[in-house]
């Protein structure tokens, strides 16, 4: 298929699958509004069976359609249909997320050696609620640079990547971010 001139869908509420995936690889916002509503239950069972998780399987599912409207020029439908095509997207985002998953379990037991299972569970409930409410006083910026890289395990060229900022933009939020929150921890330590 040429990637030269493409036909509008008219209406891609009716569109076959074949007119959707032409629209959505020209670039029409509305074939992927359409790809989402159709599919995006079939992503979501997939990622839920495979995570366990709802929040995560969400998260899947927003990665899943972001990735098939920046790669769309790379879909071909003589290889497979738009529904398998979006499959494989699922399948490789899902393993990201499992993976993420053991990296940041293996940091915890890394982190947790030693320690009994009360002291921990109770430490971390407590360090963890703290984190948050000092995350939430950051500027947003910092805040999302910050998010990005401990709760979705994301490089700083993956968050520039992901917002659309500068990699020296990210890295300045999470040098100030980092700053910052070391600062406040650092306070509410010397309260307790």
């Amino acid at each position: 298929m040429s990637t030269a001139v493409r036909q509008h869908v008219p209406d891609p509420r009716t569109a076959t699958e074949a007119a959707l995936a032409d629209g959505l690889t020209a670039g029409d916002a509305a074939c992927l509004t359409e790809v989402y509503r159709r599919w995006s239950p079939l992503v979501h069972r997939l990622a839920r069976r495979a995570l366990g998780d709802t929040c995560d399987a969400e998260d899947v599912v927003q990665q899943v359609f972001l990735a098939a409207w920046r790669g769309r020029l790379g879909y071909r439908p003589e290889l497979g249909t738009a529904a398998a095509w979006l499959t494989g997207i699922t399948r490789r985002r899902i393993a990201d997320a499992l993976a993420a998953r053991a990296r940041r379990a293996a940091l915890f037991d890394l982190a947790t050696a030693g320690y009994t299972v009360d002291v921990v569970s109770t430490d971390s409930v407590l360090d963890r609620m703290v984190v948050t409410q000092e995350l939430a006083k950051l500027p947003a910026p910092q805040r999302t640079v910050l998010c990005l890289a401990f709760y979705e395990d994301l490089t700083q060229p993956q968050i520039a990547e992901r917002t659309g900022w500068p990699l020296g933009t990210v890295k300045s939020h999470a040098r100030r971010g980092m700053q910052r929150l070391s600062f406040r921890l650092g306070l509410v330590r010397v309260r307790h």
